[in-house]
């Protein structure tokens, strides 16, 4: 697609200020639903073994959140070409990376599309589900409009746009035909309990670690009921845990985001020097549906420019 942009423009890289990617990936609650996703994705045992097997995660886990962290920042508010490299990196890196069944000695790679497409949606459904449930202003429209964009990001680690859940209902459907296939297996209890009682390093303060239990418990209560049944754990009823996700979602956004945002690794501080201040996230473009769907970014190009497919169907 060429690129319609004029002549000195900024580049908003592939989504664009008036996304809602753009909107809330910059929320504080991110972090939460980070850690979500890292529970959901560990209950997919061919998923979770290829992380164990092949990386640092009990020795490097703030390192690896962290760069987890960079790549998602670097793709939502980064240029198009640094978005472009930071996938071509994830694919090359997965590509020579190998993971065993150790019942059956099967030996696989970490990039078949399957687990990549598990990976994406729990990660992408956990974003949602908690910035929606923590009081960000997204209605169903927005949700869908989400899960489109998405399709991008997936695109960057390697998935076919096409296999990738566009809107709520084919997320949801994704989800009841993976279930049969996910298990709290040795794995998936050993990420449980290494993020409820992460190796805590002798500089860090009390109050850091009791910080740490406090986003790893809310972010295990958010998690649907399924995944609680399945490691065994029971949770609050889920009003509760929502007026919990819109209580701690409150009271983060009351620190300035000029501060947050200078927080490492800063794409957001970045983004707004490259695009000027219009360009500022807040909640409150989210309300204006015109700008969402007809904003700038190349994630933002529907199939066809046909607004009303995101709407949910009924």
């Amino acid at each position: 697609m060429a690129d319609a942009r004029p002549v000195g423009a900024a580049d908003p890289g592939l989504f664009g200020p008036d996304s809602v990617t753009w909107n809330i990936h910059c929320d504080p609650m991110m972090w939460i639903a980070g850690v979500r996703a890292l529970y959901l994705q560990a209950l997919h045992p061919r998923a979770v073994r290829g992380v164990m097997q092949n990386s640092d995660f009990r020795q490097d886990t703030w390192g690896r959140l962290m760069r987890t962290a960079n790549f998602v920042g670097t793709i939502t508010y980064g240029t198009t070409d640094a978005a472009e490299k930071a996938g071509a990196r994830v694919r090359r890196i997965h590509s020579l990376l190998k993971a065993s069944d150790p019942d059956t000695g099967d030996r696989y790679g970490v990039d078949e599309p399957e687990l990549l497409l598990w990976v994406h949606c729990a990660e992408v459904g956990s974003y949602l589900d908690v910035a929606r449930r923590s009081g960000l202003p997204l209605d169903d429209g927005h949700a869908d409009r989400y899960l489109h964009e998405q399709r991008e990001a997936a695109r960057l680690v390697g998935l076919d746009r096409a296999r990738v859940p566009a809107g709520t209902p084919e997320l949801a459907a994704y989800f009841d035909r993976v279930r049969p296939e996910l298990a709290a297996g040795p794995e998936a209890r050993e990420v449980d309990d290494f993020l409820r009682r992460p190796p805590i390093s002798p500089w860090l303060v009390p109050a850091r670690a009791l910080l740490w239990q406090l986003v790893a418990r809310l972010a295990y209560d958010a998690l649907p009921p399924f995944a609680h049944e399945l490691y065994g754990r029971p949770a609050p009823a889920p009003d509760r845990v929502t007026h919990r996700l819109v209580a701690t979602g409150s009271l983060l956004r009351c620190v300035p985001s000029r501060l947050r945002w200078r927080l490492p690794p800063g794409h957001m501080v970045n983004a707004m020097a490259r695009l000027g201040p219009g360009s500022r996230p807040t909640p409150y473009k989210l309300r204006r549906q015109a700008a969402i769907l007809d904003g700038p970014g190349r994630a933002q190009d529907s199939d066809g420019g046909d607004s009303t497919r995101w709407r949910k169907p009924g």
